[in-house]
């Protein structure tokens, strides 16, 4: 079956949103817009190490997200990965579905554009890339744009995403009060996976009616966030929308699932949705961190007592998965 991409239908040249893409009117942009005056907190990671984990936790407990600056990744790393991905959405469109995906057939990773309709039978403004980038053990090269350099970039980029990985898993880990090892073995330690998702927001005819990504929070541990600087990344907090600016050299970092589950609800992973623009591309690089399929996940014994009983079931993160995607309960 011919999936049609929404990069495709942009280069159509249509005037009007496409009636699948047309939301409900309480999600509409126009009609959710969000709060001003208020921003997600800045971290720089320069900061000493026990201001680290006060400020750190705080932003977990309170917001669910929170941007780090000082991070140590240069802004030429920062750039080539940039560049090496919107190559690959500027090849003709026949060469890149040479790459596509197949959830259907549970070929996750590849070029994919989400055809599957939420309730209301709408879908999202978007085409993205997918793959795995850790471990070496589950890597599918094959499943990777076939070029040298993006090859090389992915590499160098997975190194600073397994450094910053392992300093956020012990800040967190510390702001619970715990071994800062605690969180990352948990999540299965060396078999922790990151996955990468290269979104492609194209520019909408009609933005106020579409979303990119509609509203979710991620079913990883943590997920941490690159962006251009077409704005439209917004979290949810205390039932109303608010912006996530984000400076050239910060990093987006958010609470996932898993890390509330393990928290027993003292970090948030919050609702968060991407806007889409009219004249410009938006384009974001998220980073997944997430334990295996087989990892068992629940409220960590040394954060549960008869004063705080678990507010959350174990279970392995695939099944997890399973219910999440499936909508049902967990």
């Amino acid at each position: 079956m011919e999936i049609e991409r929404v990069q495709a239908l942009f280069q159509g040249g249509h005037r009007e949103l496409p009636a699948q893409f047309i939301r409900p009117a309480h999600e509409r942009p126009e009609n959710s817009k969000a709060v001003e005056g208020v921003t997600v907190p800045v971290i720089p990671l320069s900061q000493p190490h026990d201001v680290l984990v006060e400020k750190i936790s705080a932003a977990c407990s309170e917001w669910g997200f929170f941007l780090i600056t000082d991070h140590g990744i240069s802004p030429a790393l920062i750039s080539r990965l940039k560049e090496v991905t919107e190559e690959f959405f500027m090849l003709p469109q026949k060469e890149k579905e040479k790459y596509a995906n197949d959830p259907s057939k549970l070929k996750f990773e590849g070029y994919g554009t989400k055809m599957i309709k939420n309730v209301d039978e709408k879908l999202e403004w978007l085409d993205y890339f997918f793959h795995l980038m850790h471990p070496p053990s589950k890597v599918n090269h094959d499943t990777w744009p076939n070029s040298v350099s993006y090859r090389k970039v992915i590499e160098e980029y997975t190194v600073e995403m397994l450094r910053i990985t392992k300093e956020l898993l012990e800040l967190l880990s510390e702001g619970l009060g715990l071994e800062g090892k605690a969180l990352k073995s948990s999540l299965g330690s060396e078999e922790i996976e990151l996955e990468m998702k290269i979104n492609m927001y194209p520019p909408c005819p009609q933005p106020e009616l579409a979303l990119g990504v509609e509203p979710h929070t991620d079913m990883s541990a943590i997920t941490i966030l690159v962006q251009n600087q077409v704005p439209g990344l917004q979290l949810q907090q205390e039932g109303k929308w608010v912006a996530v600016d984000c400076p050239p050299d910060a990093l987006v970092v958010n609470v996932g699932d898993q890390i509330e589950v393990l928290s027993n609800g003292k970090y948030r992973s919050v609702l968060h949705r991407s806007l889409v623009n009219k004249e410009n591309t938006r384009m974001s690089w998220a980073v997944f961190v997430a334990p295996p399929q087989k990892a068992i996940i629940g409220p960590l014994p040394k954060l549960v007592d008869d004063k705080n009983p678990a507010k959350y079931s174990t279970k392995t993160y695939a099944e997890y998965r399973y219910r999440k995607v499936n909508k049902l309960p967990q």
